[in-house]
């Protein structure tokens, strides 16, 4: 929790706790007509000229859930700042959190509802109304219904949480046998399998950086896009920062150098695919030195008793005395934790990688314990939404059956797997056998494209809503998201769409809401009836407002420390299976290594200005795509910045310029995820290439899901060459002499070697 301890965070925003505002609703609630003059000659009576307001509300840029200030003028949001009281992000915001306000304000959001009048793909769309809009879906749904086929209706999301998923739920109910799916491309399917095979918890528990002081990540960028980043920069800050002359250390285990790794005091290369056995071999190294004494420790001994640190040392590259040095270390400073997840979840042995990595804490004493791994209790409300979230494989059932004609009616909402499926998938090509298609986006991306109805959503900004974070912070913690700014267009909320949906279908009676204001309020008073406010706290409207005001709600809801016993069946099934890969080595020398962009994550931020025109933090580079190579590849195959490549699998080929970059393994290149797209808005159409299009289908077995690690491809010159757009410059003085130099770098005329910053220059 860091500078937020939990009783000072109940005391400032439990029940009756004051806040900054009163919430966008206390100001609507006395609201003249809207007058759309720019500037007001009269303003609003709630308006006061150059005065600004904040409102507090929830994140929707990522799944981290921050909580987050807004600052309004004259009705109009003008900036956007993380809440101070939000114990996920305690006043810190991330580049693409600030960037909101480009989603709010984004010339190319749809204005209102459309109606397709061509071909699929490409005919124009017309405006429609909301009634027409609305009777049409459900007019559909109800014939289905009353076929008995509401099994061939399906409604697919990006992963929500709290009330709007209960929401959701109640909906499905009204359709038997109707299929609802979340789908995103960096759910943690892996993560959340192999916590319930170790730990018997299917969640994400709390990974206590602050208070740890030796941290050993496998694969996971958690300073970058993995979970909770700015929660964990928070973590990773204050860890570094030291307490009691102790300062934290951090290692980093990756093929290709990432932000954390960078971040690091220490960063060690590996075999792609091969950091789970690098975490049994430094459990082995744990065990066999005493560092584990407990009642199981020869069970532990058998089952570890194959990974050895020269046998590892073989497997993954990474030498025996580092094995060693790095298992002494873990044991030796307290506390410790161990991280994984990235692309070291994203193997054909993700599972069995991340479950090492659990055995990795269990073995250290690292669970249950501050500076460890912390169990999370139940959200605050809403359903744990893990089984509705789809994998891969999941996702390809789902076109399959669309191709067989038994998906008629599909509902889309906020998700784009055109875009974030692999070539493969042929997803595109699946929706076309879709009879109705209609998306509740609020951009034009490659989905929606293809949909018959476009029912476009409130950005997060306009809308009300609620979340419980998960991974959360340990206890339990809520917050309300409300609607900062007055609608701009002729646009609704997704949980108004849905309430919308539901009395078209006649289930008036079970959705007895208003809006999603009331079904918010009729959530929350269960909250509410659960907390322990004195009857002269004012009631149920008094916690309601200070919940507004505040942005966040808690209680204690800590769960019992102490490390859980793990079951002699869990010791014994403990192992790595080899990792595979698509394409032969002779045929496809190097493993693609796709990462989720800094600023763009899998392709959502790509339509935000401020997001392209965001340096890559590892290179510089920004406004395209790139391929990264180490420079001993880059010199074996003739490279250099700039030249043009295509990047070829056996699924498909993509041209891209060679960035040359040190920290990678010379039979790796890396690629950034999130340009390529089609569609998608002026910002982000055809700029860059997509590397999911060439990932293979190869799945995780365990979960299903894409094993986006696990493709080989080879790259191909094309003779062209571009100039990479980079911040970064030029490290060297290309003949001009701006810097002079003694001894043997010295430059002594204009056809002298080039010399490299640094360097030692003269004394004048």
């Amino acid at each position: 929790m860091g500078t937020i301890d939990r009783r000072d965070f109940l005391k400032l925003v439990g029940a009756g706790g004051v806040g900054a505002a009163a919430g966008f609703v206390l100001a609507e609630a006395i609201k003249h007509p809207v007058e759309h003059l720019i500037p007001y000659p009269v303003p609003p009576e709630e308006f006061s000229p150059g005065v600004a307001a904040w409102y507090n509300t929830v994140c929707s840029m990522c799944p981290a859930g921050c909580g987050i200030s807004v600052r309004t003028l004259e009705g109009r949001a003008k900036k956007i700042e993380g809440n101070p009281s939000h114990p996920v992000n305690q006043g810190r915001l991330c580049a693409l959190g600030q960037a909101g306000l480009q989603v709010l304000y984004n010339p190319d959001r749809l204005t209102g509802p459309l109606m397709r009048t061509g071909a699929r793909g490409a005919g124009p769309f017309v405006q429609t109304t909301w009634d027409d809009g609305i009777a049409e879906l459900a007019g559909r749904l109800n014939e289905l219904r009353a076929d008995g086929r509401s099994d061939r209706v399906s409604f697919l999301t990006a992963g929500v949480r709290g009330h709007l998923a209960a929401l959701l739920e109640l909906l499905m109910a009204e359709l038997p046998g109707a299929r609802l799916l979340q789908y995103d491309f960096d759910h943690p399917h892996t993560l959340l399998a192999a916590n319930e095979r170790f730990f018997g918890a299917g969640s994400l528990p709390y990974y206590d950086l602050e208070n740890a002081r030796y941290v050993l990540s496998f694969g996971a960028d958690y300073l970058g896009g993995w979970l909770s980043p700015v929660h964990h920069a928070l973590g990773f800050g204050r860890s570094r920062q030291g307490r009691s002359g102790a300062r934290g250390r951090f290692v980093q285990v990756e093929p290709r150098m990432s932000l954390s790794g960078a971040a690091a005091d220490e960063w060690i290369p590996a075999r792609p695919g091969t950091e789970g056995f690098l975490a049994l071999g430094i459990a082995r190294q744990l065990v066999a030195e005493g560092g584990y004494e407990g009642a199981d420790r020869d069970a532990w001994a058998a089952a570890l008793d194959g990974h050895t640190a020269d046998a590892v040392a073989a497997q993954t590259g990474v030498p025996a005395a580092t094995i060693r040095r790095l298992a002494g270390d873990f044991a030796g400073t307290r506390p410790s934790l161990a991280l994984g997840g990235g692309a070291t979840g994203g193997h054909t042995n993700g599972v069995d990688a991340l479950v090492a990595v659990n055995a990795l804490n269990y073995l250290a004493g690292n669970v249950g314990r501050p500076g460890g791994v912390l169990f999370n209790p139940p959200p605050a409300f809403g359903p744990r939404a893990r089984a509705a979230h789809a994998s891969y494989r999941d996702m390809l059932a789902l076109a399959e059956d669309a191709r067989r004609g038994r998906i008629e009616i599909l509902v889309v909402s906020d998700t784009n797997p055109v875009f974030t499926l692999p070539a493969a998938a042929g997803f595109a090509e699946a929706l076309a056998a879709i009879p109705y298609i209609v998306s509740l986006s609020s951009f034009m991306d490659e989905t929606t494209g293809l949909a018959d109805r476009v029912l476009p959503s409130h950005t997060y900004l306009e809308s009300w809503g609620d979340d419980s974070p998960e991974p959360g912070v340990g206890f339990t913690v809520g917050a309300i998201a409300q609607p900062v700014v007055a609608p701009l267009y002729d646009t609704r909320s997704k949980g108004d769409i849905l309430l919308g949906i539901a009395r078209a279908l006649g289930a008036g009676e079970d959705f007895p809401w208003a809006n999603m204001e009331d079904y918010l309020k009729a959530g929350w008073r269960e909250v509410y009836g659960r907390a322990p406010i004195p009857a002269e706290a004012g009631g149920f409207e008094a916690f309601w407002i200070s919940v507004l005001r505040a942005g966040v709600w808690g209680e204690n809801g800590r769960r019992e420390s102490g490390s859980p016993a793990v079951e002699a069946r869990v010791i014994d099934a403990v192992g790595v299976a080899p990792p595979e890969f698509a394409g032969s080595s002779d045929e496809f020398p190097f493993v693609l290594h796709p990462y989720l962009s800094h600023a763009l994550r899998d392709g959502r931020g790509a339509n935000l200005p401020w997001m392209q025109e965001l340096p890559d933090p590892m290179t510089s580079v920004w406004y395209g795509s790139w391929v990264e190579l180490n420079p001993a590849t880059a010199e074996r195959l003739g490279l250099r910045e700039g030249d043009v490549v295509d990047v070829e699998s056996a699924h498909g080929k993509i041209g891209v310029p060679v960035y040359v970059f040190p920290a990678i393994m010379p039979d790796v290149v890396a690629m950034p995820i999130g340009q390529g797209h089609a569609g998608y808005g002026r910002y982000a159409s055809r700029r860059g290439a997509n590397p999911i299009q060439l990932l293979a289908p190869l799945t995780e077995p365990v979960t299903g899901g894409l094993a986006s690690s696990a493709t080989r491809v080879r790259l191909v010159p094309t003779g062209r060459r571009v100039s990479l757009v980079k911040q970064g410059g030029e490290s060297r003085q290309l003949g001009r002499g701006i810097v002079r130099t003694t001894g043997a770098a010295a430059v002594t005329g204009p056809g002298a070697r080039l010399a490299s910053i640094p360097i030692k220059v003269e004394s004048t």
